[in-house]
């Protein structure tokens, strides 16, 4: 069965050198899949792939990126502007960062939301205090009338996720969503994920090196070690009984975030 996003012996390469080597999953509707792995292991490239946010010195160089029937690596700009944000978005590892620092969040979620559909701010507004109240995000209008640095990390982070999840994408992509954040606001992102992936049956691929936030919350897990799969399967079957010894060395060395 074709995944929703199926990655088929993909090598990435930058500037000739090839980073990522003969990678294949697949995401099904839904699903949370975790790319665990240390840092330099190309996680973060093997999404930045599918979003074609490589760069100019990267690409990928052999296999396919399959998403509702289009290879992605081979579709033009143009085609991608239609995908990205709208059917597949893009939590970064510092949204705070990624966020403009002079307009507020309140405007970026219009601007996000009219690059895809006809939209007014009543409308636009309406929908991100919707889902703020259903990411649990407390004191929607203060966080929509807030400058980035008016806010806290964790609570740009919540901003972040919801200004991805405002397009209602059927996949959405974390790249190191919760690795700036205190523990405590860690467990709310992770349970603001679940919450979102329940509530709009999203599929879900988290790129992280912490496997307390995989086994929270990932069905599937692939271990990647210098950007070749080690291990890849149900998530409680590798955190519980990995036959690959990176794959150990990774569950021994990290505490776990337990499931709520």
């Amino acid at each position: 069965m074709a995944g929703l996003l199926d990655y088929q012996h993909v090598e990435i390469s930058f500037n000739g050198n090839a980073v990522v080597h003969d990678v294949t999953f697949q995401l099904y509707p839904g699903e949370i899949l975790g790319l665990v792995g240390e840092s330099g292991s190309g996680k973060s490239t093997l999404i930045k792939a599918a979003m074609g946010l490589l760069g100019s010195s990267g690409m990928v160089t052999r296999g396919d990126i399959w998403f509702e029937g289009k290879n992605l690596p081979d579709l033009s700009d143009r085609e991608m502007r239609h995908i990205c944000g709208e059917k597949i978005g893009m939590i970064f590892q510092d949204c705070g960062a990624s966020l403009s620092p002079i307009r507020t969040i309140g405007e970026q979620i219009v601007e996000s939301m009219a690059a895809h559909r006809k939209v007014d701010v009543t409308t636009a507004k309406a929908a991100a205090m919707e889902l703020f109240d259903k990411l649990n995000l407390k004191d929607g209008e203060r966080v929509w009338n807030s400058y980035p640095f008016e806010l806290s990390g964790g609570m740009n982070q919540r901003a972040g996720i919801a200004i991805a999840m405002l397009m209602n994408p059927v996949v959405l992509l974390a790249d190191e969503p919760t690795s700036a954040l205190d523990v405590a606001v860690q467990r709310q992102v992770v349970e603001e994920m679940m919450s979102v992936r329940d509530a709009f049956g999203t599929a879900i691929i988290i790129v992280t090196h912490d496997i307390g936030v995989v086994s929270a919350m990932a069905d599937s897990v692939l271990v990647l070690r210098d950007g070749r799969v080690m291990e890849y399967g149900r998530a409680k079957e590798i955190l519980e009984n990995p036959r690959n010894g990176y794959t150990r060395k990774l569950l021994s060395a990290v505490p776990r975030l337990r499931r709520g």
